[in-house]
């Protein structure tokens, strides 16, 4: 889809400007809301484009490929259980370079690969810390409720400090060696000023979603589709959502059952979050997986 990145920015403005008018409560209710629809949604297709990527499909049965996918979901969810400290670390790390991985997935470079993962490991990092930062009381909180340990505030400063002067010298190399990633540098960065904008006027979950739904879900969701059908359209993405439809229902289905049992209970914080998380262990490999077929067809 040509210029969404436009459509984005208007739409996150727009979100800021409902920010204004709707209570935390509000905010909360239709920050889940967006998640659960478009943001599971995004995950929700991961078996069919296993099935699309050539060495997957040529050495395994579908079969075979839901009963490791599976395995691996339910070892995520084992491993927030046994050691959530180590769970919780695994997931930050697995979720900045995947959000990092779909920004910058298209760059033209002739770099190595470490180089380029690491500038995308650091811009996710980067982003998931400026929503930290911003909402490190309520950071906290969940980080105390899932992995029982608690996180002082300076760290979260430190950290973003860290991660951004990491990210900047990078960027900085690179700003230096090629003439055609400066342009996608500084949009990049141009970026980056939005969401902080975005992380400190609105709520955690309301920021969250809107970043997570317009920046990463829907172009994610694209990306998949024109992997599996050589472009994008309205039809393309009717036929998407209706192969994802029996995934996105157990997902919900999940989550809703992980609610009744566990509601008003804090438990119920740590086993959503492992749900999720779980879920996206997998998914990161499988994105991951896609882009690389992605640019092998390319060549």
């Amino acid at each position: 889809m040509r210029n969404y990145s436009k459509i984005a920015i208007i739409s996150s403005f727009f979100g800021l400007w409902m920010d204004s008018f709707l209570t935390e409560e509000l905010q909360i209710i239709l920050g889940f809301l967006l998640i659960f629809t478009f943001g599971i949604l995004h995950g929700a297709n991961d078996l069919l484009l296993i099935e699309n990527i050539k060495t997957t499909q040529q050495s395994n049965s579908g079969l075979k490929v839901l009963g490791y996918y599976v395995l691996v979901v339910l070892t995520g969810i084992l491993l927030f259980y046994t050691i959530p400290q180590i769970a919780l670390l695994l997931f930050i790390i697995v979720s900045a370079y995947h959000f990092g991985e779909q920004q910058w997935q298209n760059i033209q470079h002739d770099f190595p690969k470490w180089l380029l993962a690491l500038l995308q490991f650091f811009y996710g990092l980067v982003i998931l810390l400026l929503l930290f930062n911003f909402h490190s009381d309520e950071v906290q909180n969940i980080i105390l409720n899932i992995a029982n340990i608690s996180i002082p505030l300076a760290y979260f400063s430190l950290l973003l400090q860290a991660s951004s002067v990491t990210f900047i010298s990078l960027s900085a190399y690179l700003f230096w060696k090629s003439e055609i990633i400066r342009n996608k540098l500084l949009l990049e960065f141009f970026y980056l000023v939005l969401f902080a904008i975005l992380f400190k006027s609105s709520s955690l979950i309301w920021g969250f979603a809107i970043y997570f739904i317009l920046w990463h879900s829907i172009p994610s969701i694209i990306d998949q589709i024109k992997f599996l059908n050589g472009s994008f359209s309205m039809k393309y993405f009717i036929e998407y959502c209706r192969a994802a439809a029996v995934y996105w229902f157990i997902s919900i289905v999940g989550i809703i059952f992980i609610y009744y049992l566990c509601r008003g209970e804090r438990l119920f914080n740590a086993l959503f979050f492992s749900f999720l998380a779980a879920i996206t262990f997998p998914h990161a490999a499988v994105i991951t997986e896609m882009f690389r077929g992605k640019k092998q067809t390319n060549k």
